[in-house]
């Protein structure tokens, strides 16, 4: 297995064309407020994102609907203990709620300047690095959303706009009023439809890919193979946790397994190299609540792969053999192939 104890260095690099320079690897805070399972305490959570700074780790992504928005006061309280000019701090907005019940997507020019608000004052920050769309309001024109961001940035409340799971005719528009400089997406090895329009539109835009959920919600670091769910996880909701399709899946680990081997590395590791080596322009967020997975993570910047080890990988990952849809039924309809907005003019509530 790969050596921990060895120090790594963690890349720099330019994501997006505007200037935003941020670490190759990201953190995603939002299971540090219960999500994929138990939420830790303030202090552990400080913690963890004071050793991912320490470390090398300097973008932390989080957004005003994780931990019923308790999880922007926990990122706020951290970054009280580090260099603020030498973080770069993403959240999101659109969620207006988000129940069992109900989910409201809401992208009106008076919904953003509220949600920015609240988001600058539940972190008690002047300002925020990347500021997410988090999900399309497909009710109203990207058109109004972004001039009301382009404001932000102008005011100095937001440094740069970030969309995600857009569609691509959605972040074409956008990109029109104002130049996006991030777009977040799932991408792993086992959910790779974003290669084929979202990544080439990206590049010929200039606008860095921030994949979220790399290792797969944690099925590649052996969640519901080799390491049971936590009884409260919210994984079971999902198709590919699901027992009938878990089987299956469970032989895909198995052969990413048999190639970590091969490479001197765990299984999480290898599937996150794989996420890193598919460009200079792509940041990866895992997240995580144990210091010895955060090490993990950054241990896999030290794997070095070439063309054929990469085709390898994802040949032992076929996408058509990965049981099960990406997000329950109740979540699939806010992903990017149906985040497409009405026409510029159309008349909205504000």
């Amino acid at each position: 297995m790969a050596e921990e104890h060895q120090s790594v260095e963690v890349p720099r690099v330019k994501l997006g064309t505007q200037g935003l320079e941020v670490s190759k690897l990201g953190f995603g805070c939002m299971g540090l407020t219960r999500a994929y399972s138990d939420s830790v305490s303030e202090d552990v959570g400080i913690s963890i994102i004071r050793h991912a700074f320490h470390k090398g780790v300097t973008f932390f992504d989080t957004s005003d609907v994780y931990g019923n928005k308790t999880n922007e006061i926990l990122v706020g309280k951290a970054l009280k203990q580090l260099p603020r000019e030498k973080v770069q701090l993403a959240t999101k907005f659109g969620y207006e709620n988000l129940d069992s019940t109900c989910i409201k997507i809401n992208g009106t020019p008076k919904y953003v300047r509220s949600a920015i608000e609240a988001s600058l004052k539940r972190l008690d920050v002047d300002y925020i690095d990347l500021y997410y769309q988090h999900r399309v309001d497909t009710s109203t024109p990207i058109e109004d959303t972004m001039s009301e961001l382009k404001k932000l940035v102008e005011e100095g409340k937001i440094k740069y706009i970030g969309l995600s799971e857009a569609s691509p005719e959605t972040i074409k528009r956008a990109h029109a009023v104002h130049p996006i400089t991030a777009v977040q997406m799932e991408w792993s090895l086992w959910t790779r439809d974003i290669e084929e329009l979202i990544v080439p539109l990206c590049r010929e835009l200039g606008i860095g890919i921030v994949p979220y959920s790399p290792l797969g919600r944690g099925f590649f670091g052996g969640r519901g193979v080799v390491e049971t769910m936590p009884a409260n996880s919210f994984l079971p909701y999902f198709p590919r946790f699901q027992v009938q399709n878990l089987d299956k899946n469970k032989t895909l680990y198995l052969k990413i397994e048999k190639l970590a081997e091969k490479h001197g590395c765990t299984p999480a590791q290898l599937a996150l190299a794989w996420v890193l080596h598919q460009g200079d322009d792509v940041t990866p967020i895992p997240g995580t609540t144990k210091i010895k997975n955060l090490d993990s993570n950054i241990g896999s910047l030290k794997l070095k792969l070439g063309e054929e080890d990469l085709k390898e990988i994802s040949d032992a990952v076929p996408i058509n053999e990965v049981a099960g849809d990406p997000l329950p039924e109740s979540l699939s309809k806010f992903r990017w192939k149906f985040g497409d907005t009405p026409p510029k003019g159309s008349k909205v509530s504000t």
